[in-house]
C-alpha cells in the first residue's frame, strides 16, 4: 500500500510541484516586503495581481498532475505496474484518489491563504490579522465556515469520483463495444443527472421548489449537514463502483 502511495504522489509531485514552490516563494516574498512596509502600494497591488493569477495557474496545474495520477492507473506503460501487482486495484484506486485530494486541497488551500495575506497587506492591514480574524470569529460563523469547508471537500472528491467512475466505464465495461464511446457519454449522463436529482431525497427536511423542468431544494440547517452526508455517500458509491469495474477488466 506504500508503494501505492508512493507512485501516485511522485506522479502528482512532478508537474504541480516545481509550480507550487514558485508561487509560494513569490507570495512569502511579497508578503515578508508588504508586512515590514517596504513595498510601494503600486507594487502591492501588482502582487495582489500576480497571487490572483497564480491561483488560476495553480488550479490548472492541479488538473495537469491529476491526470497524470490518473494516468498511472489507466494507462501504459505506468498501469502494467498496478495491472501486475498483487495489490487490489481498489487500493490502488484509494491511493490515487486520495494522494490527489490531498494535494490539490494543500496547494490551492496555502496559495489561496497566500493571496488573502497579499490583500490584507494592501489594505494596509498586517498579514497576522488572517489568522487572528480566523480564530476570533464566534461560533455561528466558526460553524459555517466549517460547513463550507466541508461542502467544498465533498463536492471536490464527488467530482473526482464522477470523473474517475466515467473513464473506469469507459475502459472497462464498455471497451471493444459497438458505440463504446456514445455508451460511456451515456453512462455519464446518466449519473450526473442522478447526483444532480439526489438532493430531492432531503425533501423532508427542506422545501422544494420548480422551474418549468428544474428543481430547487431549499435546506435548513439539520439539511444542509445531511447535504454533505449525501455528497459523501455517492463519492464512497461511486468509489466502490469504479474499483469493481477495474476488478473486471481494463483495457490498458
Amino acid at each position: 500500500m506504500k508503494a501505492q502511495f508512493k507512485y501516485a504522489f511522485l506522479a502528482g509531485l512532478h508537474t504541480r510541484g516545481p509550480v507550487f514552490g514558485v508561487i509560494m516563494i513569490m507570495n512569502l516574498v511579497f508578503i515578508a516586503l508588504g508586512s515590514a512596509g517596504w513595498l510601494p502600494f503600486a507594487a502591492s497591488v501588482t502582487a495582489v495581481s500576480l497571487g490572483g493569477v497564480a491561483i488560476a495557474v495553480m488550479m490548472a496545474f492541479n488538473i495537469i498532475s491529476d491526470v497524470s495520477v490518473a494516468g498511472h492507473m489507466f494507462s501504459a506503460p505506468s498501469a502494467y505496474i498496478f495491472a501486475l501487482s498483487p495489490s487490489p486495484r481498489g487500493k490502488t484506486l484509494f491511493a490515487g484518489v486520495v494522494t490527489m485530494a490531498l494535494m490539490d486541497i494543500a496547494t490551492m488551500a496555502a496559495v489561496i491563504a497566500s493571496e488573502a495575506a497579499l490583500s490584507f497587506n494592501l489594505a494596509g492591514e498586517p498579514a497576522g490579522l488572517l489568522v487572528r480574524e480566523a480564530f476570533s470569529q464566534n461560533a455561528a460563523a466558526f460553524a459555517q465556515g466549517l460547513y463550507l469547508t466541508l461542502l467544498l471537500i465533498a463536492g471536490y472528491l464527488l467530482t473526482l469520483m464522477i470523473i474517475m467512475a466515467c473513464v473506469a466505464a469507459g475502459k472497462s465495461l464498455f471497451y471493444g463495444k459497438r458505440g463504446g464511446k456514445l455508451l460511456t457519454a451515456l453512462f455519464a449522463i446518466g449519473i450526473i443527472y442522478v447526483v444532480s436529482a439526489s438532493p430531492l431525497l432531503l425533501a423532508p427536511l427542506g422545501g422544494v421548489s420548480r422551474f418549468g423542468p428544474f428543481f430547487t431544494i431549499t435546506l435548513g440547517q439539520a439539511g444542509l449537514v445531511c447535504y454533505v452526508v449525501l455528497l459523501l455517500v455517492q463519492a464512497a458509491a461511486l468509489f466502490v463502483l469504479t474499483a469493481r469495474l477495474l476488478e473486471r477488466k481494463i483495457n490498458i
